[in-house]
């Protein structure tokens, strides 16, 4: 009776001290981590052309390919700007041609015209040959200022955080909407320094959002290069500012770990922000970081 109460003993001791090893290799040396988000490149759209906001061609949240309307502004000073440059390049066309004419003549009745006026004709040829060319790239910007009235998405993706409605007025440079790059879709997880070397660059994947069931399926495409040194500041040219405090508890560094995605199940939605864990298959069997 001793015997199997011994044995049961150490039967429970044995699974409890497996299932602490399993733990520690789990969340301390196997690269896994909670701390994993859905992320995508945002693209700001900004108007390149101040002016009111005549049709809004979108919706908050739609899909949209490149290249499609989005806004268009009113075009109706910028038609009026490319109709005068493009009168100013006819007048001082015709004025150039004159001015050739006079030339071509001056210049065959040198017996006749003084050097000095032959010289002065050739000077008013070549500004207002100047002129004209200056004249056509005030006309190809102010064509450029009424194409730029319509306002065209510069990625596909998908259109967020919009609320512009017609009459709103747009000033240059501001952005007037969102967009999110969905081909940029991926995932980032963020692992701590102590589990990088055994992450590389092509180990699969496997990604668990919170809340939802079904894997996705990735691969390791990079490694940050730097983190943000929050011991030290200082601008360029000056010297270091260096936290004079030093805890001597160290709590390891997180390193965001980049995820290109192969497969989404079909019942899957990526939303950017969502948070998931990022467990990576690697290749190195754990050896160390065992506390026996």
């Amino acid at each position: 009776m001793r015997m199997v109460r011994t044995l049961c003993t150490a039967s429970a001791i044995a699974a409890l001290l497996f299932a602490v090893r399993a733990l520690w290799l789990r969340y301390q040396v196997e690269p896994v981590t909670r701390d994993g988000k859905v992320v995508a490149d945002v693209v700001p759209v900004a108007t390149d052309v101040a002016g009111l906001i005549t049709q809004v061609c979108v919706h908050d949240n739609q899909v949209v390919q490149k290249g499609q309307v989005l806004l268009v502004i009113d075009p109706s000073r910028y038609t009026l700007a490319l109709q005068q440059a493009q009168a100013d390049v006819g007048n001082l066309r015709a004025a150039l041609a004159q001015a050739i004419r006079e030339d071509r003549r001056n210049r065959s009745m040198t017996n006749v015209v003084a050097s000095e006026a032959i010289e002065q004709g050739q000077t008013k040829v070549e500004q207002l040959r100047m002129a004209v060319a200056q004249a056509i790239a005030a006309r190809d910007l102010a064509q450029l200022n009424l194409d730029r009235t319509v306002i065209r998405a510069p990625v596909s993706g998908q259109v967020a955080n919009m609320t512009l409605q017609p009459g709103i007025y747009l000033t240059v440079g501001k952005s007037a909407l969102a967009l999110v790059d969905t081909p940029s879709m991926r995932v980032e997880g963020y692992f701590e320094e102590t589990k990088l070397q055994r992450i590389h660059i092509g180990d699969p994947v496997s990604v668990h959002l919170m809340g939802v069931s079904g894997e996705i399926r990735g691969c390791v495409e990079s490694i940050a290069s730097a983190i943000e040194d929050r011991e030290r500041t200082g601008d360029i040219a000056k010297l270091a500012d260096v936290n004079p405090a030093f805890t001597w508890v160290r709590l390891a560094q997180r390193i965001p770990v980049r995820v290109a995605i192969d497969s989404v199940p079909s019942d899957i939605r990526l939303v950017p922000g969502q948070t998931a864990t990022v467990v990576v298959h690697s290749s190195s069997a754990p050896k160390d970081g065992l506390p026996w």
